[in-house]
């Protein structure tokens, strides 16, 4: 675990409230559970992966992560998803990949936020005896349908992921409101002009993100990604231009969970869950999609509640994260976890950034080491929970030396986001 004394933090973050932390820790799932095998299909990009389908996309991460763990399917007897990430239903699945008895199956609500939990989800599960091993799993195909038109009239887009006419889509859609990125350029835009956040604030995270990605053989982005590059990309929705918004790919990524007592004699060393949460404010609600946030928390990422809960059921605080797997669906979204996770203080993000902080080798917090949404592949923020598996195990191909404790998140998204906690053995 390296010094970061020189770095600022919130102060709000830096210790977590004592009665707090001893009450989260009585329900005793600190270190009773660890993720084992991490698996996944080829990343591809949008369409790429047909004629596969996404339940086939699926059973191969499964299988992958179950031999990565040296498991095989007869000892799942849990699935614990989000997002509707398991490519069909739990008895389809089941029944395809042979079972033998389902034991605990949830989902958490929403979608990206829960891309972290989910393995908290099956934390708990394993933790309360309700389950001995868990996948949880992401699988993504954007063949017929975008991500990117999820909000548009479905006369416009034709895809399923359209919105319908609703009363609360017929509030966003005469503003021009389409997608994600038209919706978080509206917070950025607030950032910006609350806090004098840039766009060479954004370009640090999309370029540094990309250098992370280079060395990695499983990125779709390979290539350097220049200021030049950056600053003469064509703008989609301003202030964020094309390098601001994350992939469109295909793929599936599976995690193995099962007990901290079970971990210890199967293949890979395990990766302890030290603390974990979900959820946020109550009016931070459907966030991008309604823009009635209080003031409070208008400009943020919507994790603030959640990193305190998880920072005090783990008993640790920001400076003791060596590696953040922030989901990084849109560059500014980094920027505003990493005021909500304590980072930096509210507002800074921006000269934390820019004073090279984020940065692999060298910052005193790396983020994504992996390439993230924004350049390895998007599949729903699951890279990132495989990216804090392997930094914890010592085989990341851009490895924070020495590092013990990973952070990974889910989200900015509507409620829930997540966070879970990762502690190497």
């Amino acid at each position: 675990m390296r010094d970061r004394t020189s770095v600022g933090h919130d102060p709000a973050m830096s210790q977590p409230d004592a009665a707090a932390l001893a009450a989260v820790n009585d329900l005793t799932l600190k270190d009773k559970a660890a993720v084992v095998g991490i698996g996944s299909t080829p990343y591809y990009r949008r369409g790429q992966s047909v004629p596969q389908t996404p339940l086939e996309l699926a059973g191969k991460a499964t299988l992958a992560a179950l031999e990565d763990a040296g498991l095989t399917i007869r000892d799942v007897d849990g699935l614990a998803l989000y997002s509707f990430g398991l490519g069909g239903d739990t008895s389809l699945f089941a029944q395809v990949m042979g079972i033998p008895e389902v034991r605990f199956t949830a989902m958490l609500t929403g979608g990206g936020g829960g891309a972290a939990g989910s393995v908290g989800l099956a934390a708990s599960a394993v933790a309360t005896g309700q389950a001995t091993c868990v996948v949880s799993l992401m699988t993504l195909q954007q063949a017929v349908n975008r991500f990117g038109t999820s909000f548009a009239p479905r006369t416009q887009s034709g895809g399923q992921y359209a919105a319908a006419a609703t009363p609360e889509s017929n509030f966003i859609q005469p503003s021009g409101l389409m997608g994600p990125g038209q919706m978080f350029a509206v917070l950025t835009m607030r950032h910006m002009h609350l806090y004098g956040t840039t766009r060479d604030h954004l370009a640090e995270v999309a370029i540094s993100t990309r250098a992370n990605a280079i060395r990695r053989p499983t990125s779709l982005m390979r290539e350097p990604l220049t200021r030049d590059d950056y600053f003469g990309a064509r703008m989609i929705s301003e202030p964020l231009c094309l390098y601001d918004f994350c992939l469109e790919t295909d793929g599936a990524v599976a995690v193995i969970t099962t007990t901290a007592e079970r971990a210890k004699d199967l293949r890979q060393p395990p990766v302890y869950v030290m603390g974990t949460a979900n959820g946020g404010m109550g009016r931070w609600g459907q966030a991008i999609t309604w823009m009635n946030m209080p003031d409070e928390y208008f400009v943020s990422s919507g994790h603030r509640p959640v990193a305190q809960r998880a920072y005090a059921m783990a008993g640790i605080q920001p400076s003791d994260v060596d590696v953040a797997l922030l989901y990084d669906h849109f560059s500014p979204m980094v920027l505003m976890q990493l005021e909500d996770y304590g980072f930096c203080g509210i507002g800074e993000s921006g000269p934390f950034v820019a004073d090279g902080n984020i940065r692999w080798p060298g910052g005193t917090t790396p983020v994504n080491t992996h390439g993230g949404n924004l350049s390895e592949a998007y599949i729903i923020g699951m890279t990132h929970v495989r990216e804090a598996v392997e930094q914890l195990r010592g085989t990341a191909v851009n490895q924070v030396v020495d590092a013990e404790i990973a952070l990974a998140t889910g989200g900015p998204a509507s409620i829930p986001t997540s966070a879970t906690i990762f502690r190497r053995p």
